[in-house]
């Protein structure tokens, strides 16, 4: 376990960077060479999400247990960062996804995602909020919930979620279904949707249900399961998302306003008891959106990144997807936006791998979601 920020011996905290750089590093084949992967940190307690501070000034990582920590570039792990909210820590519930405002350099604002209970019941739901980065990165100053999925449904489960924001600055979260599957139909509910509003929480007047008595007016599509990745396609701007399917059917999507995305209605997978899904009517139903791409056995996917970086010129207008289940890095080829190739790689590594992100160095991010989580740096040998 690397040192950890804030050891009163000066001389163990001078001895971190040299401890961080002495990291092994391990090489795996792929197909497109020889893979790097150094251990930047370990010791973080089910990581979930992490986003790059500009001008090299490291990492916010997530705990799903509550913490939000500084990771600098070379490893160090920073104590927990004030401010951040009480979260409802229950099952897969917790701090989640993280990311940074578009205009950062200005307003400091750091978004969050995370567990809310005090649902009927005590159940919980999706929260997003965001709070002012101090200028020494110890604290968020005057944390807001600016999002809420409601009603609370859950009661550990399907909480999603990520965060992404468009070339436009508007925030799209992308939601689970709190595992209460035909709520992902019910346009009254916010479960099971991609919603899209502004920075502040205010909702766009465009969106595609704004009107509606019988809709939320924060939906930009439904009948999503479980997703646990987003990301901006850098080449044409739109949103893409990706799903946990039940017992197969993992799915990505490119979310669409209005449209429905099928689930529970319309899935490639079937109950965990090996039984079909009781409101399923097939693979397809009419009007409902077929998925842009799908797994008929679930890698349990979660973090999404493109590649879109001249230092490895052999991932260029690739996609990588982390693997719960499948415990592998998921390499995806594009040509447009049609994926043409998959390819696993890291299984060896025997971790579930979390979240993905490209770095503004080239390299891939990996955070491993274990008690004892780990922070791994992913290149492609010269």
């Amino acid at each position: 376990m690397l040192p950890r920020f804030g050891l009163p011996v000066l001389c163990l905290a001078a001895l971190i960077p040299a401890l961080a750089a002495a990291a092994p590093e391990r090489e795996f084949p792929s197909e497109e060479g020889m893979l790097s992967v150094r251990t930047l940190a370990e010791g973080l307690k089910h990581p979930w999400a992490l986003a790059f501070l500009p001008d090299g000034k490291g990492m916010l990582v997530t705990e799903r247990p509550g913490n939000l920590r500084l990771i600098s570039s070379e490893g160090q792990v920073g104590p927990p960062i004030s401010g951040v909210p009480q979260v409802w820590a229950t099952g897969q519930g917790g701090l989640l996804d993280v990311a940074l405002s578009p205009t950062f350099k200005i307003d400091r604002l750091v978004y969050l995602s995370f567990a809310e209970g005090g649902g009927e019941g005590g159940t919980a739901g999706t929260a997003v909020g965001r709070g002012q980065l101090s200028a020494d990165l110890a604290h968020l100053d005057d944390f807001k919930v600016i999002f809420r999925q409601l009603p609370k449904l859950s009661n550990g489960y399907h909480f999603g979620s990520r965060l992404v924001f468009d070339r436009d600055g508007y925030l799209f979260i992308a939601l689970g279904e709190n595992n209460d599957r035909l709520s992902a139909q019910d346009l009254d509910k916010l479960q099971g949707k991609v919603v899209r509003i502004l920075p502040d929480g205010q909702v766009p007047k465009d969106n595609p249900f704004v009107g509606r008595k019988d809709a939320r007016a924060q939906i930009w599509s439904f009948g999503h399961r479980n997703q646990q990745g987003a990301a901006l396609n850098p080449w044409t701007g739109e949103i893409w998302t990706h799903e946990h399917g039940p017992r197969g059917g993992d799915e990505i999507n490119i979310p669409k306003p209005g449209k429905n995305y099928g689930w529970p209605l319309a899935t490639h997978g079937i109950d965990y008891s090996l039984m079909p899904i009781p409101e399923t009517q097939g693979k397809h139903v009419d009007g409902m959106v077929d998925p842009h791409y799908v797994w008929e056995k679930s890698p349990a996917i979660s973090g999404m990144a493109f590649y879109d970086n001249p230092r490895f010129n052999a991932w260029q207008h690739n996609l990588f997807i982390g693997a719960l289940a499948a415990q592998s890095l998921i390499r995806l080829k594009l040509e447009g936006d049609a994926i043409v190739h998959e390819e696993r790689l890291l299984g060896p590594l025997n971790a579930r791998i979390r979240d993905v992100r490209q770095g503004p160095d080239g390299y891939l991010y990996l955070l491993t979601d274990a008690e004892d989580g780990a922070l791994l740096k992913v290149g492609l040998e010269p």
